[in-house]
């Protein structure tokens, strides 16, 4: 019978491997907000004290440390370091004290944020006039990088130092956005801000979504060649370990989806790629999971044996399809089912926050304990949660920097050489490529209001002002009557006028480029 089984098991991982979604490398102009800082925006640091947050992660393209490049700089002075959870070299354990020292080598100082203080004091600021970002995020709320990011973005503002972002790729992309989003009461070092648990923004694009209430003297060092579309895989980057549990691209993908059962007993093995606890039935736990048809994942019974030769029952995780796979859905899918099976006990938080207990902290609420409670589906769970979620998604639209890969159908929109996100995707119709018009003005610097009362729009940028009338061609620039060949439309609730109208009268030139699919917008 063992035999038939793992028969069964070779037979199964061979069916599955001929499923997996290859990815593509990214082209040669892929570039990293760090490399695009030094190759277009030194004069940000040049003659200025640098201090850099960052750790083993912030490596270019070439996997050469930021920290050596900017020390071996005769042009540049880095006089300081900041380290987050798990320290510069990303080598203590999670949760551990991490002390303050010397630089060895280049005798500076490297700041612990993960020891006395999680947040810079002013006497690890006096010594510098800028501040730099650049560790690698991996798409998680609780992941902590980003809440030293906002701890540090505060002292900045409190400081009076800007603060520079050097971004990076979300690694899980930008597509999807899931879990319940975090309540306020619920703000914790884990959770530092209203995400959900998967957030889909890079970290230049959450440091926006801080600023919202920090009001830091922000910039954003935006990457070239990227967008929304692309997970890790597609940078053609090698994947350096962010921790000591989070070695490798798999790692990355399963941290949702085996790690959010803290003090429930049921919880992740082999670096986030096993989910399990006592009790479990791992036959039916992987029967039950896969019946669900969860995207992009399939899940093998199993009986994990850890170090000490004890075996913890559960399954593993076999990503099929990188890109459909859903993290945070799947975490959460497993949880409800794990206990189904096992009725584990649900951690209750105390009235404080010093007495809120781990699991609130990383669900972000105290909702997902009740709802378990109560024997909530897992499509009641989304169903619940999903309002709030929704809200998140039309809010974080202010912020994303991204667009998509242009196609022939939908192309994509480059604003000053950057791939500019729209919340509904432009498309072409008669030869002519139409844009939302909002978005495209705004982010030509334009206001842009809206008239429910004659369904017009006013564009307003410096002496000029256009007016346009939905499903009318006739329209004004600065008072004077014009016609236009195409009327203005309304699709999903938003207004779309042919890109090269809009760019043009609000002083700008348009180009195709037909080669990308994209419309390149060039301000004058």
């Amino acid at each position: 019978m063992k035999s038939l089984k793992v028969i069964a098991l070779v037979l199964l991982l061979l069916s599955t491997f001929a499923t997996i979604t290859p990815v593509a490398r990214a082209s040669s102009s892929f570039r990293l907000g760090n490399e695009v800082l030094l190759e277009k925006h030194r004069h940000l640091i040049e003659g200025k004290r640098i201090g850099l947050v960052t750790n083993q992660s912030g490596v270019n393209s070439k996997g050469e440390s930021l920290i050596d490049i900017l020390a071996n700089d005769k042009d540049l002075m880095l006089t300081a370091l900041y380290g987050p959870e798990h320290g510069i070299d990303g080598k203590a354990a999670a949760g551990a004290y991490v002390e303050s020292y010397t630089h060895p080598t280049l005798n500076i100082p490297v700041y612990s944020l993960y020891g006395s203080t999680r947040k810079p004091t002013p006497a690890m600021l006096t010594n510098i006039d800028v501040l730099l970002f650049d560790i690698q995020d991996i798409g998680a709320r609780t992941y902590t990088y980003i809440s030293t990011m906002n701890y540090a973005m505060i002292a900045a503002k409190e400081n009076n130092k800007p603060f520079i972002v050097l971004d990076r790729p979300n690694p899980l992309g930008g597509i999807i956005v899931e879990g319940p989003v975090l309540e306020d009461g619920f703000k914790t070092f884990v959770g530092v801000d209203n995400l959900p648990m998967a957030h889909g923004m890079t970290i230049g694009e959450l440091a926006f979504y801080f600023n919202r209430l920090i009001g830091a003297d922000l910039t954003v060092i935006t990457m070239e060649g990227y967008s929304r579309e692309m997970i890790y895989q597609d940078t053609g980057l090698p994947w350096v370990q962010t921790s000591p549990n989070i070695p490798n691209i798999d790692s990355v993908f399963g941290y949702m989806a085996t790690g959010l059962g803290e003090g429930t007993g049921i919880g992740q093995q082999d670096k986030f790629k096993f989910i399990g606890g006592a009790n479990i039935d791992p036959d039916m736990f992987a029967a039950i999971l896969n019946t669900a048809k969860l995207p992009g994942v399939q899940f093998i019974a199993e009986r994990f044996i850890r170090s000490n030769g004890t075996s913890v029952p559960g399954v593993r995780l076999l990503i099929t399809d990188f890109k459909t796979f859903n993290p945070a859905k799947s975490g959460l899918y497993a949880l409800f089912y794990a206990r189904s099976l096992c009725n584990f006990s649900i951690p209750k938080s105390g009235p404080t926050l010093a007495t809120m207990v781990m699991f609130d902290k990383v669900m972000g609420t105290n909702q997902v304990g009740v709802w378990l409670e109560k024997n909530y589906s897992p499509q009641q769970m989304e169903a619940a949660y999903t309002p709030g979620l929704n809200a998140f998604k039309k809010e974080r639209v202010k912020y994303l920097l991204y667009g998509y890969v242009g196609n022939k159908t939908n192309p994509s929109i480059l604003v000053n050489g950057r791939n500019t996100f729209t919340d509904v995707k432009p498309f072409i119709s008669n030869a002519r490529t139409l844009v939302p018009v909002r978005a495209i003005a705004e982010n030509l610097g334009a206001e842009v209001e809206w008239f429910e009362r004659d369904n017009s729009v006013t564009i307003t940028k410096d002496a000029i002002v256009v007016r346009l009338v939905l499903n009318s061609r006739a329209a004004s620039v600065n008072g004077a009557p014009l016609l236009l060949d195409v009327a203005p439309i309304a699709t999903a609730g938003r207004t779309f006028l042919p890109v090269r109208f809009v760019s043009e009268y609000l002083g700008a030139e348009v180009d195709w480029q037909g080669d990308r699919f994209a419309v390149a917008i060039t301000t004058r």
